[in-house]
């Protein structure tokens, strides 16, 4: 992380005002393990320094012939083209031996520039005002560009301290015809205009930016060799050919498909070769994928969806029964979670007419159990309603109306004994449909004159 993302724009855990040996502000910078060894022959020692620009965007090797000593994150003004250019050193001792061998650079070599003097107030400030410029120079530059139909990118620009020179970094698919570009540039500017074509790689390292895994992008980071990849690494991890996952910021496929490549060719060896299909009782088995951390060989059979997780062990096996004129019944898939081989599953069974649907007849007797308990309340309910208090006033008035008839009739048969009244006859009435009673009669009761 640069030190522009903190409020106070200056480096955390130095004092050096831009610049820390723990490589928060400038990019690919490399820790120098070596810093504090003591040195027995100090003739012999390094006098190379790296010196990076542009916040370590671009880095150099200079000479030291002044023989002082100077420390990272120390701006040392060097030689230029035409002029004279500041930079940062980045590393200095026997680290900078290790880097020239990994770049290939002769530390002997006549071409190399040499180291100045420390920069002084005034470089400084000079050094300020040529990158103040950089942003409205590229904006103009990249206007132009579009005004002449130049089918290229200007993705960063890089101007000398002493404000003589100017390198314009861009990038093309073919060659580009921009001679007229220069003219304009050098005649707008009042610079001398050098243009450096760079990769698509190149160029997303100097833009930056966060990476898919939420982290700042390698390139921008410690990755400055490019190495080819081709989707032969994903199809080796079992990455789905999938070219937007597949993509980083620069439109290309991503670095890091490279870092786990070798672990799994390694990982690869313990699995058979010639295994991308076999012969089976149900068909031919086609290899979908291997799984290295479980060591499964995926296979599904021809006309088929089902994935069948298959061992090393078996697989083999199954090669060997082929070799014999020998196809296998089953493939022992095994349980993924469990690791054990699965059961063998149930085959289909035509069992139409044998099938007893024991679900439907206990369906059938609770339905017919229910509707019995129904009748069964409607007949308690109904019993009560007949034995309620309406019922047995009725009772109890028919009662009385019967008493009282058959108290007239005993009292009719003394006075026709007396001769005073004559007999009237009786008549009867019509049958009453009474309900019937629950109690027997009670007995007449007799007056005192009966008696």
């Amino acid at each position: 992380m640069g030190c522009g993302s903190c409020g106070t724009s200056k480096p955390g855990g130095c004092k050096s005002n831009g610049g820390c040996s723990t490589g928060g502000c400038n990019r690919l910078n490399v820790h120098d393990w070596l810093m504090n060894l003591p040195i027995a022959d100090a003739d012999g020692s390094c006098k190379v320094v790296e010196v990076s620009f542009k916040q370590g965007s671009r880095k150099e090797f200079y000479r030291n012939t002044t023989l002082q000593y100077f420390d990272k994150g120390d701006y040392v003004t060097v030689e230029g083209i035409g002029g004279f250019d500041v930079g940062e050193v980045s590393l200095t001792g026997e680290m900078v031996r290790l880097q020239m061998k990994k770049k290939s650079v002769d530390e002997f070599g006549a071409e190399m520039k040499r180291i100045l003097r420390r920069s002084s107030d005034r470089d400084l400030e000079s050094y300020r005002i040529s990158k103040d410029r950089e942003p409205s120079v590229q904006a103009k530059s990249r206007e132009f560009a579009r005004n002449l139909n130049l089918q290229m990118k200007l993705s960063e620009v890089e101007i000398q301290a002493d404000g003589k020179k100017a390198t314009f970094f861009y990038t093309a698919d073919d060659r580009v015809d921009f001679r007229e570009l220069i003219k304009q540039l050098a005649g707008d500017f009042k610079l001398k205009v050098e243009m450096r074509q760079i990769g698509i790689r190149q160029e997303a390292a100097k833009v930056g930016g966060i990476g898919s895994c939420g982290r700042e992008l390698c390139c921008s980071t410690w990755l400055n060799d490019f190495k080819s990849v081709n989707t032969t690494a994903a199809r080796y991890q079992n990455l789905s050919i999938n070219q937007t996952k597949l993509s980083g910021q620069c439109g290309r496929l991503k670095c890091c498909l490279n870092y786990e490549l070798d672990t799994y060719l390694d990982a690869l060896q313990h699995f058979p070769d010639n295994a991308d299909s076999f012969e089976t009782a149900k068909g031919t088995a086609f290899l979908i994928k291997k799984d290295i951390f479980k060591n499964l060989m995926w296979y599904i059979i021809q006309g088929g969806s089902k994935h069948y997780p298959l061992t090393i062990q078996r697989v083999k096996d199954i090669k060997r029964l082929n070799a014999q004129g020998i196809k296998p019944e089953e493939l022992e898939p095994v349980d993924v979670t469990t690791g054990k081989p699965k059961e063998i599953e149930p085959q289909f069974v035509d069992v139409v007419g044998q099938i007893s649907l024991k679900s439907l007849e206990r369906n059938d007797k609770r339905r017919k159990d229910q509707q019995r308990d129904n009748r069964n309340q409607d007949s308690r309910n109904q019993g009560a309603r007949q034995q309620s208090p309406r019922n047995q006033d009725t009772r109890s008035q028919d009662t009385r109306q019967q008493d009282t008839r058959q108290q007239d009739t005993r009292q009719q048969g003394p006075r026709q004994q007396g001769g005073q009244q004559q007999q009237r006859p009786i008549q009867q009435r019509p049958p009453q449909n009474r309900p019937p009673m629950n109690r027997p009669p009670q007995p007449p009761k007799q007056d005192k004159k009966d008696q």
